[in-house]
């Protein structure tokens, strides 16, 4: 069940992949990763095996993005680059430490894309006169229903 899951992330994620990312292979050899025991489910086998993954990218060892990519990344992914420059993700879902370093990769292969996403700037638009209009006669409208409400005074 969790290879098909994996799978289909995978799937989804080349399907959407970002022209700049290189091969998974070529990320593969600047990443380490650092095991450690993973709580939850699993009884005693929790307790003797160390299926958690987390995977450590230096973003500047990364000779395939160019400097301005570099400077984008470091930007956008601030909240997640510790203080010496290195982005951490971590997996522990599946009781398969190979399970959770695919995991790990693919979260890694998501986050690079969403970084080198460029946003589209926002054209200044104006405000059409017909819909100004509208809006003036709606707030008129308003304003003769509430003053047909008020209590006559015939003092």
């Amino acid at each position: 069940m969790a290879k098909i899951i994996l799978l289909e992330l995978l799937n989804e994620i080349k399907a959407t992949f970002v022209e700049m990312l290189p091969e998974q292979s070529e990320i593969l050899k600047v990443v380490s990763f650092k095991t450690s025991r993973s709580g939850g489910k699993g009884g005693q086998h929790v307790n003797k095996v160390s299926s958690k993954v987390e995977l450590i990218f230096d973003i500047d060892d990364a000779d395939f993005f160019s400097e301005e990519e570099k400077r984008q990344l470091k930007e956008k992914l601030a909240a997640r680059i510790d203080s010496e420059g290195l982005l951490h993700v971590v997996s522990q879902e599946d009781r398969s430490q190979f399970m959770n370093k695919q995991r790990a990769v693919l979260k890694l292969i998501a986050i690079l894309k969403a970084g080198l996403q460029v946003r589209k700037a926002r054209k200044a638009t104006k405000i059409p006169k017909a819909v100004k209009e509208k809006r003036l006669a709606n707030k008129a409208q308003l304003s003769q229903k509430k003053e047909g409400r008020r209590k006559l005074n015939f003092d």
